[in-house]
C-alpha cells in the first residue's frame, strides 16, 4: 500500500507551528494597556466567571512577574498591571 503526501506551503506549515495566545496572556495584555481593564471586561475576553479572572490576576499572572494594581472610579473598579523596574 502505497503512502499518499501531503505537500503544505511555508504559510501553512508556519500557521499550524505557530500558538495562539492563551488565555493568561490575553489578560496580561489587557492589564498591560494604559486604561487598564475590569473584571467584566477580563470576563468577556476569556470566557471565564469573575471568580477564575481574580484567581488568574491574584496566582498565576502574579508568578509571571506583574505588578497588580487596582483603583475605583466612579464606582467601577479597574485593574492595572505592570513589570516591575
Amino acid at each position: 500500500m502505497a503512502r499518499k503526501t501531503i505537500s503544505r506551503t511555508k504559510s501553512e506549515v508556519r500557521a499550524k507551528n505557530s500558538k495562539s495566545p492563551s488565555r493568561l496572556d490575553t489578560l496580561e495584555q489587557l492589564l498591560t494597556r494604559e486604561s487598564g481593564a475590569t473584571v467584566a471586561q477580563m470576563v468577556a475576553a476569556t470566557g471565564w466567571q469573575q471568580h477564575s479572572v481574580r484567581g488568574a490576576l491574584a496566582g498565576a499572572l502574579k508568578k509571571r512577574g506583574l505588578l497588580i494594581t487596582s483603583e475605583k472610579i466612579d464606582g467601577t473598579r479597574t485593574y492595572r498591571g505592570a513589570r516591575p523596574a
